[in-house]
This record gives structure tokens, C-alpha cells and sequence, in this order.
């Protein structure tokens, strides 16, 4: 059972991230604000949804949450900033454009860079524990899906409309034999074949 909100009486959004580890597309994220009485059994970490459970939620999320957005961070500024940084300002954007001013953040993961005059808390595995946190990773996941699904009818040697730019064999065999694309993150260990340097904050 997911939780409501940490704080009782408190206006509070959660913030989650997707496509963090592609090698391929921009970085999404959602924040959602939901009503302090919202409650739905099926939502829970995207993760653990199949793609049609994901896509009918999302109809009752937008439906029902006090306010919601979605922020997205180009590959382009992603190689410029590197993926940890870039994933906070997807975050950061989805939370600028919120037409309801939340009095708390919510955040997936244990890291942030904090958001101007908003205290917030990082919570691991929180879209497993927290229901507008799980709203947000269905958000993000869903509208990143549809980003790369019309990415692929550009560029169909990569099976982007199967692993969403991730890192499959499929993928890297695809970044060998036709190179990589203008979508493709440059900073990345794209083929596979060499050490990845881990990104320093």
C-alpha cells in the first residue's frame, strides 16, 4: 500500500525521473501534486506496470491530481552537464511549470539539487512508497515512451520503439553498423567496448 503524503496538510509534490541510463533521447521528468484523499490500488512503481496499465493511469492521473507537468532535458545538454545534473533539471523544469505552488518536494532517489524556497525530502524507491511519486514515474515514463516511439519512425534502425534508447545488444550492434544519431548521448559508452567513466557531482 502507497502512502498519500509524508507531511499531513502539507501541498506536496513528487518528482520522478526516466531514461536516466539510455544511450539515447532526453531525459523526462514529471511532478505531480495529488488531492490528499486520492487513492488508486493499481498505481505503483512504472516499472511494475505493463505498458497498458501505464497509459490508463496516466488518463486518471491528468483527470485527477491538483496539478501536474512534465520537464525534459535534451541529449545536447545532457553530454553538456552530464545525466545526474541533467535529471535534476528535468525535475526542476517539471516543477516550474506546476500551476499549483507546492509547499514540499518529494523526490525519487537519495540526491537533489534543491529547488529555489521549496524544502523537500529524497526518498529511495519512492515511487514504491509514495503515491504522487509513483504518479510522477508513470507520467515520466509514458511521455518519454511517446517521444521515442515518434523517434523511431525517424530512425528505425534502432529499435527505439522496443528499448526506448536502454542499452540492449540490439542498440549497440544498431550505434556500429549505422553510427550513432543527432538523439544519441555522445558522452556515453555507446558501443559498449571501452570503460564508461563514472560522472562525478
Amino acid at each position: 500500500m502507497l502512502l498519500p503524503f509524508l507531511h499531513s496538510g502539507v501541498i506536496e509534490a513528487g518528482c520522478d525521473e526516466a531514461g536516466r541510463g539510455c544511450l539515447a533521447g532526453s531525459v523526462y521528468a514529471a511532478a505531480v501534486i495529488l488531492p490528499p484523499h486520492f487513492h488508486n490500488e493499481q498505481l505503483n512503481d512504472s516499472k511494475q506496470l505493463t505498458e497498458r496499465q501505464r497509459y490508463a493511469l496516466r488518463t486518471i492521473i491528468e483527470r485527477d491530481a491538483l496539478a501536474w507537468a512534465v520537464g525534459v532535458v535534451t541529449p545536447k545538454e545532457i553530454d553538456e552537464m552530464n545525466i545526474l545534473r541533467a535529471s535534476f533539471l528535468a525535475m526542476h523544469r517539471a516543477i516550474d511549470q506546476l500551476t499549483l505552488r507546492p509547499e514540499h518536494l518529494l523526490i525519487d532517489g537519495n540526491r537533489f539539487v534543491p529547488y529555489p524556497h521549496i524544502p523537500h525530502t529524497t526518498i529511495i524507491q519512492g515511487d514504491a512508497k509514495y503515491l504522487s511519486i509513483a504518479a510522477a514515474s508513470v507520467l515520466a515514463k509514458t511521455y518519454r515512451d511517446d517521444y521515442m516511439n515518434a523517434l523511431h519512425a525517424q530512425y528505425p534502425s534502432y529499435d527505439w520503439n522496443h528499448n526506448k534508447g536502454y542499452p540492449t545488444k540490439k542498440h549497440r550492434e544498431a550505434i556500429r553498423q549505422h553510427g550513432t544519431t543527432p538523439y544519441h548521448r555522445l558522452s556515453f559508452n555507446l558501443t559498449g567496448e571501452s570503460t564508461q567513466l563514472s560522472f562525478q557531482f
